[in-house]
């Protein structure tokens, strides 16, 4: 005790637990219970006035810093009870004003007083206010000790109110040499958040957080940093929204809106304070922030702070990982590639190979057919690998299954092309028996055989993936039409159209519309067709003024949409001799992209079809200018050279093949091709040709599955 009074600071941040009353113990000569059972029931005031008296006479003490030190001497000894029984003796809130002036005075003389100084008996020592702030902070620990942290939240900003109102600008330096003023401050600073989050106020906590932040308090760089994330925390995951008050929006147009972007911002300086190592690294600030900023949407940011950590906080392959999730995460699939060969790159073979770069490698593979080659790569270093759990084999068989298809409708040679058919099917099947759950996988397994125009298996396919995802989904219900349509049953198709369009999103809804005027044209509907071209403009016109802000996806799939329909449209009126509607419309097209293969096509068309055969080839080449592999114009192109006779055959055989070659499926394609062996004379050639279409055209979809 007298260590105490003369400055020696306790912890008391763990507090042991004792059966025995400190109090009862040193007074047991008065007739007091030594335990702590017997301390509720006879502890009484006179008891501890008797106490109180002892302490004042041996250590010169009045009679709140005699209580201050009892109470904290129990605190020590795990009585919480009893503890805040003593601390409530004390007046806090007639104190107040002394120990409010006490510390203004202080401040006012910028240095401690000697022995021989002259003390007023009415004016308050600094070391007298130091263990009165001390007894309130552990009053609040005793009630919330006893399950009473309103309370406790309450006493404890009683602290933090009477030096605010002593030191409205912040902690002067040098405060804390000689007294435990600023130490007592600090702790009912980081305390007071905790204590009405706990409480379950948490607009309370929130405003204590900023509190502690708002005024140079000196707090050290760790507990700031220790403040700032944990207002960040309850910021990004409290589920209140709380706006800054107006005194604290100092930045203008730059202030944070919203819960999340303070949360940013707190979390950007934390960051600047790692990097420059005046915190050490917290992989905590780094959770919040990889949240925060996904959230909001700003992955490329989180790239950036993930290329700031400093070596050694990741290992290599988990670095480059990470930051191909923030890339992929942007739409930015080229750059996460090149991150990913790295993981499996030389430099990495001497390392335990890391299965989720892979995985992410074969699923942005098997999204893009350019890298398809690389997907089986990819897929392949997951399955030698003894490693992975069955969850894993499942996801690699789905993938490797839809790169092999991808791979095959790329491919010159027609056995490589075949076996890559039948490789797909087997991963898709057998990733099927491992993960029969999985819609995507269903999903894909019906597109590879809808593709490969094995339509009994691919429309039950469809049929289930529906089921799966409870016709929720606008592409199931598209390739379920396609599947329809391929068997020639337009009508049907069309009535799957139609209720798909009660069930599917904005996007997929004007996707079906297009579809459903197709299949009218397909049943030589056009006054119908055009009808529902119509409402499809119409709905694209109405979404865009009426909802400005969308996605950059949404934006480009509704331009695409618009210009396709237009492009439909213009076929419609060729087919029909209305040549200047049909110009119209391609105009309308190429307004809106007017670098479109399909436009440049259907203009060709339109041209061929007045006889303007040389114009007709100009306006192909364009297209094929464009996209190279554009097979409805390579078609054309050959199409147009027929009409030129003998000459010009072998020019358009070798067109007909490369299509072919392109799209073996193509009946157009074979059609030409057995009128080109008509002409040379080669008639066997010729009828296998034609039996070739015939039989393509009755397993042809509306559109293409891919």
């Amino acid at each position: 005790m007298l260590c105490a009074c003369s400055g020696e600071q306790f912890k008391f941040e763990d507090a042991p637990r004792s059966p025995e009353s400190l109090a009862t113990r040193d007074f047991s000569a008065s007739g007091l219970s030594s335990r702590t059972g017997d301390w509720e029931s006879k502890f009484e005031d006179t008891q501890v006035d008797e106490a109180e008296s002892t302490l004042r006479d041996a250590l010169s003490l009045n009679y709140e810093e005699a209580r201050a030190l009892l109470g904290r001497l129990e605190y020590q000894r795990g009585n919480f009870d009893a503890a805040f029984q003593v601390f409530h003796g004390i007046d806090i809130r007639g104190l107040t004003p002394r120990m409010t002036k006490a510390i203004v005075e202080r401040t006012w003389q910028r240095k401690p007083r000697t022995k021989g100084d002259i003390i007023s008996t009415q004016e308050m020592s600094m070391h007298s206010v130091s263990l009165l702030l001390e007894a309130i902070l552990l009053k609040a620990k005793s009630l919330d000790e006893l399950g009473r942290t309103r309370e406790a939240a309450n006493e404890c900003k009683t602290i933090l109110d009477t030096v605010e109102s002593a030191l409205p600008n912040g902690m002067p330096e040098g405060i804390g040499e000689d007294c435990k003023l600023q130490e007592m401050f600090h702790k009912a600073l980081e305390l007071l958040p905790k204590l009405w989050t706990k409480a379950g106020c948490l607009d309370e906590s929130i405003a204590a957080y900023r509190r502690a932040l708002v005024r140079p308090w000196n707090l050290d760089p760790r507990r700031l940093a220790s403040v700032q994330k944990d207002l960040a925390a309850i910021l990004l995951y409290g589920g209140v929204e709380t706006s800054l008050p107006p005194q604290l929006q100092v930045w203008g147009a730059t202030t944070p809106k919203n819960n999340i972007e303070e949360a940013i911002l707190l979390l950007f300086i934390l960051m600047r304070k790692v990097a420059s190592r005046e915190i050490d690294w917290d992989p905590e600030i780094m959770d919040h922030l990889a949240y925060a900023l996904t959230i909001s949407g700003q992955f490329e940011f989180l790239a950036e702070y993930v290329e700031q950590a400093l070596p050694g906080v990741y290992n290599r392959a988990e670095r480059w990982y990470f930051l191909a999730l923030c890339y992929s995460a942007a739409g930015q699939n080229e750059a996460t590639l090149n991150l990913l060969k790295k993981v499996s790159g030389c430099s990495e073979a001497k390392h335990k190979p890391h299965l989720p770069s892979f995985l992410l490698g074969a699923k942005l593979c098997s999204q893009d057919p350019k890298h398809a080659h690389e997907g089986i790569n990819f897929a392949r270093k997951v399955i030698s690998s003894h490693d992975q759990t069955k969850h894993f084999m499942g996801e690699t068989h789905k993938f490797l299954g839809i790169c092999y298809g991808n791979a095959a409708r790329a491919c010159v040679l027609d056995s490589e092309r075949v076996a890559l058919q039948t490789d797909s099917l087997n991963s898709l099947n057998q990733a099927s028996l491992i993960g029969h759950k999985d819609p995507e996988l269903i999903f894909s397994l019906a597109l590879e055989n809808a593709v490969q125009r094995n339509l009994d298996a691919a429309f039950s396919n469809a049929i289930m993936y529906s089921d799966m995802v409870a016709g929720s989904s606008g592409r199931g219900w598209k390739l379920l039409a396609l599947v329809v349509s391929a068997e020639q049953r337009f009508k049907d198709a069309e009535t799957i159209v139609d209720l798909a369009l009660d069930e599917a999103g904005r996007i997929d809804q004007l996707e079906l519309l297009r579809l459903k005027a197709v299949l009218q044209i397909a049943q030589e509907q056009p006054k119908q067709a055009i009808e529902t071209y119509r409402i499809l403009l119409a709905l694209i016109q109405a979404q865009r003024e009426f909802q400005a802000k969308k996605f950059h996806s949404e934006v480009s799939a509704e331009r695409n949409l618009e210009t396709q329909t237009w492009q439909d449209l213009a076929n419609i009126y060729t087919k029909l001799g209305l040549w200047s509607d049909a110009e119209i419309c391609l105009d309308k097209a190429k307004s809106i992209e007017f670098y479109s293969s399909r436009s440049w096509h259907k203009t060709g068309i339109s041209l061929e079809a007045q006889s303007l055969y040389k114009e007709a080839l100009v306006s192909f080449s364009v297209s094929l200018s464009i996209e190279p592999d554009y097979v409805p114009s390579i078609v054309s192109t050959a199409e147009v050279l027929m009409k030129f006779g003998k000459p010009s055959l072998p020019i358009a055989r070798s067109f007909l093949m490369n299509a072919l070659r392109l799209e073996p499926t193509n009946h157009e394609a074979w059609l030409n091709l057995g009128l080109v062996s008509k002409m040379e004379g080669s008639l066997q050639q010729a009828a296998d040709c034609f039996q070739a279409a015939y039989e393509l055209k009755l397993s042809a979809p509306i559109q293409s599955f891919v």
